[in-house]
């Protein structure tokens, strides 16, 4: 039976329902707008973070370069204190041993109001006579400035030559029972390459302008009268060392053939030459000598340029040059 369909009376279409996004396309969006903002987030983070990181840098390279300390500007002072100067390594015209570091800290220790005494605290086998003797020369000055406050040394394991020539400018020098003391002596050392040259068919051409010129060159035979120039000039130095010593020491020198023969001995041994004059430590003779147990340090450290610049080699031809120059220089050590 078929259904008689009039005209005008035709169904009305179902309405048709709106259309709407997907569940995983909301879900995508959502993800990309949240995983925006959270790297905008971060990103201002870390920028707040190495510019923090940059500013810290700035101020301890500044610190560093300046040498700020706990001291002060010239003319402040920290109370009653012990004045501490570190003197560690060789006395050469680098590091903590060279006049350019010691002289300016030891001027600082002793112009501050605030300090008491100055205690060098010294550990070194020496070095150059001439690093030394200027220390010497200011060490003298400023004891004659200062009248009232004392500079001792304090020696740590070792204290020889150049750094005993040192020592004997203070009032009184500590030791310990096993540090070693002395070497009163000069020495010139180097190489000579002269046999090895004639054995290899190496021919040395050397030229100079000056009879002389060639004084102490490895590669050239050492003449005689080169020879007793040398040890002339060793002579003097040697006899400008015993001088300082006598100078400093005084009466309290108890002198053998064997005083200034380049001979060390242990510090017990010392203190019964005159050599020492007794048992301490920077603690000891700030508590129980200088009577002033709070200590400064005076020491005047290496800026964070010249550390960097020898971490990565850039003094490395410097120190070359200087290795080659240091074998004909007269050294206390």
């Amino acid at each position: 039976m078929s259904d008689n369909i009039e005209p005008g009376n035709t169904p009305a279409p179902a309405p048709k329902q709106p259309v709407q996004a997907s569940n995983w396309e909301r879900e995508v969006l959502e993800k990309l707008v949240f995983a925006t903002l959270k790297e905008q987030k971060a990103s201002r983070r870390w920028g707040i973070f190495f510019k923090a990181v940059t500013l810290l840098v700035i101020v301890f390279a500044l610190s560093a370069y300046f040498d700020f300390s706990w001291t002060g500007s010239d003319g402040e002072t920290l109370g009653r204190h012990t004045a501490l100067i570190e003197v560690e390594g060789a006395i050469d015209s680098e590091g903590s041993g060279s006049a350019a570091v010691v002289i300016p800290a030891l001027n600082k220790a002793f112009s501050d109001s605030g300090s008491v005494a100055v205690v060098l605290h010294i550990n070194s086998p020496g070095g150059s006579p001439v690093q030394a003797g200027m220390i010497v020369d200011e060490m003298v000055r400023l004891r004659k400035g200062y009248p009232g406050k004392p500079l001792y040394v304090v020696v740590d394991e070792i204290c020889a030559s150049g750094c005993y020539y040192i020592a004997a400018g203070a009032d009184r020098i500590y030791v310990n029972k096993a540090s070693i003391i002395g070497s009163i002596g000069v020495l010139m050392d180097g190489f000579g390459f002269t046999g090895i040259m004639e054995k290899l068919g190496v021919e040395r051409r050397l030229l100079t302008a000056g009879e002389n010129k060639g004084f102490m060159d490895p590669f050239s035979p050492l003449t005689e009268k080169h020879k007793q120039h040398a040890q002339a000039m060793l002579n003097e130095i040697h006899e400008q060392f015993i001088q300082v010593v006598r100078d400093g020491r005084g009466k309290r020198l108890k002198e053998t053939p064997d005083m200034f023969s380049g001979l060390f001995w242990t510090g017990a041994h010392a203190i019964d030459m005159g050599l020492a004059d007794a048992y301490g430590t920077v603690d000891s003779v700030a508590r129980d000598v200088v009577k002033a147990e709070d200590i400064v340090d005076y020491t005047q450290h290496e800026g964070l340029p010249e550390r960097v610049l020898k971490k990565f080699g850039a003094a490395m031809g410097a120190g070359a040059m200087k290795s080659a120059v240091d074998t004909v220089k007269p050294s206390l050590r």
